[in-house]
């Protein structure tokens, strides 16, 4: 007797006709054609079923903001910076906690259940550390919420930013976080690296930077992360994010890079929607895309998550929470397109990503948490093509969010004789 069967489903792997029977919370059985009863039952009719989707890079803390106090009129990193630096002493623990609560419910809606987000120690008062810590308890039930101490204005660079990161981490901030690139000069950079890998090593906590977000090919504080990492013993606690140098280096430094990286089981975090709007900003034509070696990183056996980063905040006006987007956009802007392709970028937004930020209990085996999303596609690749409606959005073995199938007005008139209204047919019948 299982609390819930879902009958019927296609998984990530390919397999067709998965029953997945789910007891107390957990996933207690799946394979095909379960002979069980249960106290509700769910016919997928063959469509995707998905571990939920994880964001390993996100602001929190900034998200829904747009034209607070300002728009971004250049549309740079450099003057969503400044924007920022504007807005934070107006914030109070009211407006930034309603607004991260309104994008956690959008976020629920799109399978989201998993975030980490950086949260800004640049003002001392911590006020924003505060609200997410209040965040991160109300939305506990429905989603993973991990908090990264990041000194938006540089940790030598920002004032009060070393004692206010170490108080950040004392209330409670799960990770260490940084931005070399930042920092008045590039030693000062390469300091901040080792001091805070030092900061994590000694806590036991894990690390996620900012790195080298620019289009400076000699902004190379990924090779400090890399040798610090291995320096602390930090093997696979360390993200970098962004990276998107990278894609403008040369390549024989990249061919030593990539393997330094690799020693260090260093995690990769490239945020294609964020990336492929800021960068390249000083470029007239041709123009760069800005986005870091995705296809090498991923060759080399990187693991390589992506991040949505923002939604409507001062760096980008964009944004729906959806991962799916995310990796949308970096079928285009990696002109990866293959079958193959599609798979990485779909575990980009699951499996990798939950690596990253060291879930337990994430996946689709019997043992783990009963998190999960239906999606109305047929597999992973019509997922990331389509960006389909989620049917079912499922967390510990409940159903918190669900959305109707998109059909069409010729589906429900029966003129379109390809398509079974009840099977939660996509809009385009192809």
């Amino acid at each position: 007797m299982f609390d819930l069967l879902i009958q019927n489903a296609t998984l990530p792997d390919g397999r067709k006709g998965i029953d997945i029977g789910i007891r107390d919370g957990a996933i207690a059985a799946i394979e095909p054609a379960l002979d069980a009863q249960a106290g509700e039952v769910i016919d997928a009719k063959g469509l995707l079923v998905s571990p939920p989707f994880v964001d390993p890079h996100f602001h929190m803390d900034a998200t829904l903001s747009l034209g607070l106090p300002r728009m971004n009129v250049s549309g740079t990193l450099l003057e969503g910076i400044g924007l920022w630096g504007e807005l934070r002493p107006m914030l109070t623990h009211e407006a930034l906690v309603e607004r991260a609560m309104r994008y956690c419910d959008l976020a629920v809606s799109k399978g989201l259940l998993a975030i980490r987000s950086h949260v800004d120690v640049s003002d001392p008062r911590l006020v924003t550390v505060e609200a997410m810590l209040d965040v991160r308890e109300q939305v506990a039930p429905y989603i993973d919420l991990q908090l990264v101490a990041f000194p938006q204005d540089g940790y030598y660079r920002g004032p009060d930013a070393q004692s206010a990161l170490e108080r950040a981490l004392d209330m409670g901030v799960d990770i260490v976080g940084g931005i070399p690139h930042f920092e008045r000069t590039m030693a000062d950079g390469a300091r901040s690296v080792e001091a805070l890998c030092r900061i994590a090593a000694d806590r036991g906590l894990m690390v996620d930077m900012h790195c080298d977000e620019s289009d400076d090919p000699m902004s190379r504080h990924v090779e400090t992360l890399a040798q610090q990492t291995v320096h602390f013993g930090l093997q696979g606690r360390v993200a970098g994010s962004h990276l998107t140098s990278m894609h403008s280096m040369d390549n024989y430094y990249v061919s030593k890079l990539i393997p330094l990286m690799a020693e260090a089981d260093l995690r990769v975090i490239p945020n294609p929607l964020i990336n492929m709007m800021l960068q390249g900003r000083h470029d007239t034509y041709p123009k760069r895309r800005g986005l870091t070696r995705i296809e090498q990183l991923m060759q080399a056996g990187l693991t390589v998550g992506f991040g949505q980063d923002c939604v409507l905040d001062p760096w980008y006006s964009m944004g729906s929470g959806d991962l799916l987007d995310v990796a949308h956009m970096a079928v285009h802007a990696t002109q990866m397109g293959s079958g193959a392709d599609k798979t990485a970028f779909f575990e980009a937004v699951t499996t990798n990503s939950a690596k990253i930020m060291g879930l337990e209990g994430y996946g689709l085996e019997v043992g783990c948490h009963a998190d999960m999303v239906l999606l109305q596609a047929k597999d992973t690749a019509e997922a990331i093509r389509l960006r389909p409606a989620r049917l079912k959005v499922i967390r510990r073995g409940k159903v918190i969010s669900q959305t109707a199938p998109a059909i069409s007005q010729l589906s429900l008139e029966g003129r379109s004789p390809t398509v079974d209204p009840s099977d939660y047919a996509p809009l385009h019948p192809f």
